[in-house]
Order: C-alpha cells, then sequence, then structure tokens
C-alpha cells in the first residue's frame, strides 16, 4: 500500500480549498505532515484502515502523518525480532519509544501491595526482563501497575510494601538509564479495587521511593474520573510526572469527544516545559478511514494553542 497516495478529508480539503484546481488535485493525493508541537504518540491498530496490520507499515504512516513518538503496551509479548524492527524503524524515522508495561498486571490479586516475597521476586524478574525488551526497542520508560489492594491490611502497610517493592525495581533500572512509570487508575469505571488510583497516593509513593528511575505516568483520562480539577493536579505533581497519557471522557476516545479542554490542558503542560511522550492511550470514536482522519485532526486542533 503507497501511504502517499490516499484521499484526505476535511484537513486536507480545507487547506487544498485555497489553492489553484490544478493544485487541489495533487494535493488531495498526498499525505499532509503535520507539525505538532509535542510527542503525541499513537499505539498498534490506530490508523489500520490507512496503513494496512503490518506495525511496521503504521509506524511508517504515523511519521508520514506527522506523529513523532508510538507507545506499545504490549511490546514485552512481541518477539525479539520484531522488538528489533521496530527499534530500528523508530530511529531511522526520528520517532522516540513511548512506554510499554513492563510486567504482568495483577488485576485481581494483591500483588507488591502485600508484601509477599515470592510475589515480589516475580515482579523483579519481570523488570530485569523488560530491560532487555527497553535496549531492543529504543525505549526509556515502561508501566507499573502495583496492583489490587489487599483488603486484610492498612493501607499504610500496602504502601510501605509497595515502596520497598519499587526501591528494589529502581535498583534494577537505574544502572540503564530507564525509567518506571505508575499509573494510577480510576476505580469507578475500568479498575475497582486496584491500589494506585489517586495521583497525591503517586506522588507519596515516588517521592518515598527517592529515585530517578520511578515516576508517575499521569494519565489525563483516569485522572478526569478519579478526581477532576487537572491541572492544579498536574501542578503538585510536576516533580514527579515522567510520562502523560490521553483519552477523552466520557468514551475514551480522541480529544474533543467528551468534556476535557484538551487544547488548555496540552497548552499548560508544554508551557511548563514538557517535551516527553504524551501517549494517545484511547480508541477511535470513529470507524474506518473516516475515524482514523478524525483523530488526526482532533490532534491538529487540540494542539494548536
Amino acid at each position: 500500500m503507497n501511504r502517499r497516495h490516499f484521499i484526505q478529508t476535511s484537513a486536507l480539503g480545507m487547506a487544498a480549498s485555497t489553492l489553484p484546481i490544478s493544485v487541489q488535485a495533487n494535493a488531495t493525493a498526498m499525505t499532509v505532515k503535520h507539525q505538532f508541537k509535542q510527542k503525541y504518540a499513537p499505539h498498534d491498530g490506530m490508523f489500520r484502515h490507512h496503513a494496512g496490520k503490518d506495525i511496521l507499515d503504521q509506524l511508517r504512516f504515523m511519521a508520514d502523518t506527522g506523529f513523532t513518538a508510538f507507545e506499545d503496551n504490549g511490546m514485552r509479548g512481541r518477539t525479539v525480532e520484531q522488538q528489533k524492527a521496530i527499534g530500528n524503524l523508530l530511529s531511522q524515522l526520528g520517532m522516540t519509544m513511548g512506554v510499554f508495561v513492563a510486567h504482568n498486571i495483577a488485576w485481581n490479586d494483591a500483588n507488591l501491595a502485600s508484601g509477599d516475597a515470592a510475589k515480589r521476586e516475580q515482579f523483579l524478574a519481570e523488570i530485569r526482563e523488560s530491560v532487555e525488551v527497553a535496549k531492543r526497542c529504543n525505549a526509556k520508560w515502561m508501566t507499573v501497575v502495583p496492583g489490587a489492594l489487599d483488603k486484610r491490611l492498612a493501607v499504610d502497610y500496602q504502601t510501605a510494601h509497595v515502596v520497598e517493592a519499587l526501591r528494589q525495581a529502581s535498583e534494577i533500572l537505574e544502572p540503564h538509564g530507564l525509567v518506571m512509570v505508575l499509573e494510577p487508575l480510576n476505580p469507578y469505571r475500568d479498575h475497582p479495587g486496584l491500589f494506585l488510583s489517586r495521583s497525591p497516593q503517586a506522588y507519596l509513593v515516588c517521592r518515598a521511593v527517592n529515585s530517578p528511575a520511578c515516576k508517575i505516568l499521569f494519565d489525563i483520562y483516569h485522572q478526569q474520573i478519579t478526581e477532576g480539577n487537572l491541572i492544579p493536579n498536574i501542578e503538585k505533581c510536576w516533580e514527579e510526572i515522567a510520562y502523560f497519557q490521553i483519552g477523552d471522557n466520557p468514551g475514551r476516545n480522541e480529544p474533543g469527544t467528551g468534556e476535557i479542554n484538551y487544547r488548555n490542558v496540552f497548552s499548560y503542560i508544554y508551557n511548563k516545559g514538557y517535551r516527553g511522550v504524551l501517549g494517545m492511550e484511547h480508541g477511535n470514536a470513529k470507524p474506518d478511514k473516516a475515524g482514523e482522519q478524525a483523530v488526526i485532526n482532533a490532534y491538529v486542533a487540540a494542539d494548536s494553542f
């Protein structure tokens, strides 16, 4: 599939409408490469109707469209050869690798919060494996979710157990310049019963771990549901935030499909000096190519601050 020959919709059509007719005919047959201010990172499948199922073709399409980063939660599950191929192509395209999930998340088990030594050792073994994954795909950040609450223990004991596990994981990651980012997940819609749900809680844990290898992944979608008050909470956590993820609410789709004023949020983050990755961890509100173009248009609009 030649990615440079597909018909653009609204954004290109508006730009082309001011050109002579002969120029318009050529313009509508080319991919528009947008100049985004930030490193917005699509994921596998987000543009499959334009680029096909092959992840390398999708990366090329992302780069052709102007996206300068990529994230892949499931990178650990890919073959070694595919991890290396993705890392090599990202380097060639000048794109930044975003997060992948560093371990098997214990959605229904009090994993790190329990203080169980065997569970902690399993987690640390997976962190060691993820160091090698990160090397292959040129990643710096990896997502960590401490698992479920232990309902038999006071929260303070659980916090101490989580901090100890993360200190040991930090000792593994620090020599390689890698960073695990802790993701608080909303307990009301998607993930009830998990240990980590609030941004101030993640801030407390990171301050206690006290390592450059342990920071916060501030998922704007999750925190809008859990606590709202987005910009003030980002401000309070700023020193510990190393990564952002995106999704509007309700619906968990692209900016502009819900209640969050993403143009203002992006402007605030940019003006604070953040130049890292913002992962597009959401769905497409509409299907097929039109839905994919709507995602691109949404980021053009939200990035126009």
